[in-house]
């Protein structure tokens, strides 16, 4: 249990990579609710909009 010595708002230094990511994950109407069974369909579908996002980005 991580026990928290301050109440204060504390900036996580990488937080905006995560949020950034998911922001991009939200484009893709598959991957907006957690349809998929089993957690490797999901992550193959994570990869497969990764995928498709960085070949439309090298083409533009």
């Amino acid at each position: 249990m991580i026990e928290r010595t301050s109440k204060t708002f504390e900036r996580l230094p990488k937080r905006w990579i995560v949020e950034r990511a998911f922001g991009w994950f939200k484009r893709f109407r598959r991957l907006s609710k957690d349809y998929e069974l089993y957690p490797e369909v999901s992550a193959a579908m994570i990869y497969g909009s990764l995928i498709r996002l960085m070949v439309k980005r090298m083409t533009a």
